[in-house]
C-alpha cells in the first residue's frame, strides 16, 4: 500500500471513530443531564423507579435504564478512542490486521442494524456516516 493510500486511509477510520466517540459522548452527556432520555409519561417514570426486574430486586427499572444507557456510551467511546488512535498512532499494524478490521467492520454494522431497528433518525444516520468512512477507509487501503 502507498503512504498516501495508508494516510488516506488512517484518516478516513479516524473520522469515522470521531463520529461514534462524539456520538457517545453526548448520549453520556444526556443519560445524566436533562430530560432527554426520560419516558414522557410521568406516571411510567415514577414506576421504573419502582418496580425491580426478573433478574434482581437489588436495582430498579430506572438505575437499569441508566446503567444500561451509560455503559452502551462507554461502548462507543471505547471504539471511537481506540480506533482513532491505531489509525492515526499504528496504521500499518491496524491495516495489516484483518481480525482488527473485521471487528471494527462488524461493530459498526451491528451498530447500524440496531440504529435502524430500535433507535431514531440522529444516532442511526451518524452511524451510516461512520460506517460509510470505515468501509472507505477499507476501500482506500486496498483491503
Amino acid at each position: 500500500m502507498s503512504s498516501i493510500a495508508l494516510t488516506l486511509a488512517q484518516y478516513l477510520v479516524t473520522a469515522s471513530a470521531l463520529v461514534i466517540f462524539a456520538l457517545g459522548a453526548v448520549h453520556l452527556l444526556l443519560t445524566f443531564t436533562g430530560s432527554s432520555l426520560q419516558p414522557r409519561d410521568e406516571v411510567l417514570m415514577a414506576r421504573m423507579h419502582e418496580i425491580s426486574p426478573k433478574i434482581t430486586r437489588e436495582t430498579s427499572m430506572w438505575k437499569a435504564w441508566v446503567g444500561f444507557n451509560a455503559s452502551h456510551s462507554f461502548g462507543a467511546l471505547l471504539f471511537g478512542s481506540v480506533y482513532a488512535y491505531l489509525a492515526l498512532v499504528h496504521g500499518p499494524l491496524l491495516f495489516a490486521s484483518p481480525y482488527l478490521l473485521g471487528v471494527g467492520l462488524v461493530l459498526l454494522c451491528g451498530y447500524a442494524f440496531l440504529g435502524k431497528r430500535y433507535w431514531f433518525s440522529t444516532p442511526y444516520r451518524g452511524i451510516l456516516l461512520a460506517t460509510a468512512l470505515y468501509v472507505a477507509a477499507l476501500i482506500a487501503s486496498g483491503v
